[in-house]
């Protein structure tokens, strides 16, 4: 089995080699890994660090800025793996937590598992109050138009077998990647299981990009697909 990690990456200068450093660290056993770092326009002197990079793991670049999405397509594209995860560069999730996904791809023969910072939590940890309603609003509302259960949608933690991205075209270039993901896997009949990941939340000043737009954009993506029932 062969893991392939994408990192899309703008402007985290100050995170970048901490985060790579602790998926490095990971004992994956007998899981081979492959680091693949999309960087997305960075003009804060992240770019630097990755060209640093490059002799150990696969760094790929954009010319300008255009999206998470693209970023994360991007490393698709590139991805050798048979699964395929997300990690993202501001060290909010912890690496060592994706050995719980890929446990739970193995013994339960699933295609597709989010790490939930929400279940088994009694208090959830958020990066201000806003995010944390936009991030409910999004997880009720897939529930809704989808018949899920999902207790945290709007996880980076998302790990899907190579099966799931043969049957679904993913086509957004900005946050809304994440809620096409969820909303084509589904209409494509794969059930979407979830295991309790850690999560250490920065807020804006630390960097954090998301804004209250991509929440507003992450709704319509998911009706729209539910709608035309698209893959």
């Amino acid at each position: 089995m062969l893991l392939s990690i994408i990192t899309p990456v703008y402007n985290e200068r100050r995170t970048l080699a901490e985060l790579v450093r602790r998926v490095e660290a990971v004992d994956f056993k007998d899981t081979k890994v492959e680091l693949i770092l999309v960087d997305d326009g960075s003009t804060d002197g992240t770019r630097s660090i990755l060209k640093k990079l490059e002799r150990r793991h696969t760094v790929l670049f954009h010319k300008k800025n255009q999206g998470k999405g693209a970023a994360v397509r991007t490393g698709i594209a590139a991805a050798r793996g048979n699964l395929i995860v997300i990690q993202d560069a501001d060290l909010e999730y912890d690496p060592n937590d994706l050995k719980l996904l890929i446990k739970e791809i193995r013994n339960g023969k699933h295609d597709v598992v989010y790490g939930s910072r929400v279940l088994g939590k009694k208090e959830r940890q958020y990066s201000s109050l806003i995010f944390h309603f936009g991030g409910s609003l999004v997880t009720w509302w897939t529930n809704t138009l989808f018949g899920t259960n999902l207790t945290d949608e709007a996880t980076c933690y998302k790990m899907v077998t190579r099966r799931v991205l043969n049957d679904i075209t993913l086509e957004s270039n900005r946050f809304e990647f994440c809620p096409e993901l969820t909303g084509k896997a589904v209409n494509a009949g794969y059930k979407i299981v979830e295991v309790p990941v850690s999560y250490h939340p920065r807020g804006a000043k630390e960097g954090k990009k998301i804004k209250i737009r991509d929440g507003i954009e992450a709704l319509w993506v998911l009706t729209k697909v539910k709608l035309v029932n698209h893959l």
